[in-house]
Order: C-alpha cells, then sequence, then structure tokens
C-alpha cells in the first residue's frame, strides 16, 4: 500500500510537473542550487530538477533537501504507476512479469522509506544536538535503503534470457529515480554536515 501523501507535497510537485520560473535573472536561490548541486552525483539532473523550484528553496540547505527528497518521491510514485501497469501488459513472458512483480515490491519500499525520510526531516527542524543527530541519521539510513531498494529492482532482470524492450524500459524508469534519490542523499549529507 502506497504511503499518503501530504497535500504540500503534492503542491510541490505539481509546481514541478509545471516546470515554472519567473524570471530569466540569475538570483541566490540559483546560484545556490546550482552550486549545491556541483557536490551530486549527477549535477547537471540535480540543477535542472530543482531549479524549478528556486523560489521555494531560496538559499536554505533544509529546504534544498526536502525538496530533494519530494522530486525522488514523484519520481518514484511515477516508476511504481508505471511498472504497475507494464506488469498487467498481456505479452509478457512469465519471467519478466516476475521479474517486473519483483522490482514493484522493491519501489514500493523506496517510496515508503522516502516519504518517511521527508517526515523526519520536518522533525529536524525542531530540535537541535544529539536530537537533530538522531533525526538526520533515520533520514540518511532510509534515504541510503531506498536507492538500495530501486537498485536492487533490476536484479531480476540478469541474464541473457531476460534482454530485451521490456528490460530497457524498466531500466530506463529505474535509473531515473536512482538518479534523483542519490542526488537526494548527497544533498541531505550535505545538510547534515552543515548543521
Amino acid at each position: 500500500m502506497a504511503p499518503k501523501i501530504p497535500i504540500s507535497l503534492i503542491f510541490l510537485a505539481a509546481f514541478y510537473l509545471a516546470g515554472t520560473t519567473n524570471s530569466t535573472t540569475v538570483k541566490p536561490s540559483s546560484t545556490f542550487i546550482k552550486s549545491s548541486c556541483a557536490t551530486a552525483t549527477y549535477p547537471a539532473l540535480c540543477e535542472q530538477s530543482l531549479s524549478p523550484f528556486a523560489q521555494t528553496i531560496q538559499t536554505s540547505p533544509a529546504q534544498l533537501a526536502r525538496t530533494a527528497l519530494a522530486v525522488s518521491l514523484k519520481r518514484s510514485q511515477s516508476t511504481q504507476a508505471y511498472l504497475t501497469k507494464l506488469k498487467k501488459f498481456k505479452g509478457l513472458k512469465p519471467r519478466e512479469r516476475s521479474a517486473i512483480g519483483d522490482c514493484l515490491e522493491e519501489v514500493s519500499d523506496s517510496l515508503d522509506r522516502v516519504s518517511k525520510s521527508i517526515q523526519e526531516l520536518k522533525n529536524c527542524d525542531r530540535v537541535k544536538g544529539q536530537e537533530f543527530i538522531w533525526h538526520m541519521s533515520n533520514v540518511q539510513t532510509w534515504v541510503s535503503s531506498a536507492l538500495t531498494d530501486e537498485n536492487t529492482c533490476m536484479d531480476g532482470f540478469g541474464g541473457r534470457a531476460m534482454e530485451g524492450r521490456i528490460k530497457t524500459s524498466v531500466r530506463a524508469q529505474i535509473t531515473s529515480v536512482a538518479h534523483v534519490t542519490s542526488n537526494a542523499l548527497a544533498l541531505v549529507n550535505n545538510f547534515a554536515q552543515k548543521h
């Protein structure tokens, strides 16, 4: 069962999908996003996926981390929906259907962990010292586990018998969500170090 999504995340995702920006001038928030994304695993993707939220992020490392997690959550939801539809495809081989089912379970687990991380990151706003470290450690562990889940998804597609359009299609979806999750983890780690 997919976790309930807070309305604020839905609004953030809608804004993301709209891809709107208010100005073409370089603002401090755009510079902040660019410099923060420079340390991410996929800097160009990081900047591209977070720039639409520059007005919300401003120059806040906490908001940057929250937004990166929201982007990861949205990609995970899209991937989950894609895999659910793909699993119903009539032309699948039994082994492909099984691998997609396993992958869907991994993506669902990942989605749950990212969702929990977003909620836990909110707790970090209200605490300091050892309590902050404890909450942030939870976030880091869950996002790291989500990334592992995403990468594990492709395990069922191993071997030559699984080569083909289905594997290629699933790999593209999983790669997309894994890359934004990896970036989110880097930004969460940066936030933890700066706090």
